[in-house]
């Protein structure tokens, strides 16, 4: 147990440092790690990729909370688009649980290295839309939160990847689009946590230490440090080549999305 949450433990700092790096959530990484970590424990195929998305909605709670604060202290939330992103966001977060429940390990695997796959190629082309110069509508806003908070859910990610560019393609800043889609990421984090909660509670395959699909170790040892660490992943932001970093961290979610894809779709 001890070897174990020393994983979980070093694993929250990465995550974290990340997070911070590069602005996205650290679910993109969490996810993959929890799923070869649950396998070697021997968790049982049938829920392990479930519960390692539902830890990692579970940790963006909290590191979620950290960023908020962060940002908001610098006055670059946009909190007048947050009501009608919230309200698609949790109808997209609440559907989306009950979407990835529906689903077999095995294309839930496939599908989150797909979406590492895309996420790997954004990064190493450093693909992202011009600022447009038209504010987003309050139903535009919604039906975009809905598609958010359900990929979301089901890939265990914060949300950042999908909401940054679009609200940047949607006339904010790079700043005011990264601050309002960390304070995004607090809802689709809770619904998601709480909706694994619920789907989870009587799935008897799940060892001791799950609250519903949430493992519990895994959650603390994560949460300890990746928040922690963020705020030097912040600061080295700064002072790092951002473009050779971004290549890096792509060729390494080139190579879990392919690995996904092929163990799975093979």
């Amino acid at each position: 147990m001890l070897e174990t949450l020393g994983l979980y433990l070093l694993l929250g700092a990465v995550a974290g440092l990340v997070a911070g790096l590069f602005g996205i959530g650290g679910g993109i990484l969490i996810v993959p790690v929890l799923i070869f970590s649950f396998s070697l424990q021997g968790m049982p195929a049938e829920v392990l990729t479930h519960s390692a998305v539902a830890t990692s909605l579970a940790t963006i709670v909290f590191t979620s909370i950290a960023s908020i604060r962060a940002h908001q202290r610098r006055g670059a939330v946009c909190w007048s688009l947050f009501p009608p992103l919230t309200g698609g966001i949790l109808a997209g977060a609440f559907a989306g649980v009950w979407i990835a429940d529906a689903m077999t390990g095995t294309l839930l695997q496939a599908l989150f290295g797909g979406f590492a796959l895309l996420v790997a190629l954004q990064m190493a082309f450093d693909l992202r839309p011009a600022r447009g110069r038209t504010a987003p509508t309050r139903p535009e806003l919604a039906g975009a939160g809905s598609i958010v908070g359900c990929a979301s859910a089901i890939f265990g990610i914060g949300g950042g990847t999908l909401t940054v560019p679009y609200l940047h393609w949607r006339s904010l800043t790079m700043q005011q689009a990264v601050a309002t889609s960390a304070a995004c990421g607090l809802p689709i984090a809770l619904v998601g946590a709480l909706g694994n909660i619920l789907s989870g509670w009587d799935e008897t395959r799940l060892a001791d230490w799950h609250l519903g699909y949430i493992y519990l170790p895994a959650f603390a040892g994560i949460v300890l440090t990746s928040s922690f660490t963020a705020r030097y992943g912040a600061a080295l932001a700064h002072s790092l080549p951002q473009k050779t970093l971004k290549r890096i961290f792509a060729v390494l979610l080139l190579l879990v999305g392919a690995r996904f894809l092929i163990t799975n779709l093979a």
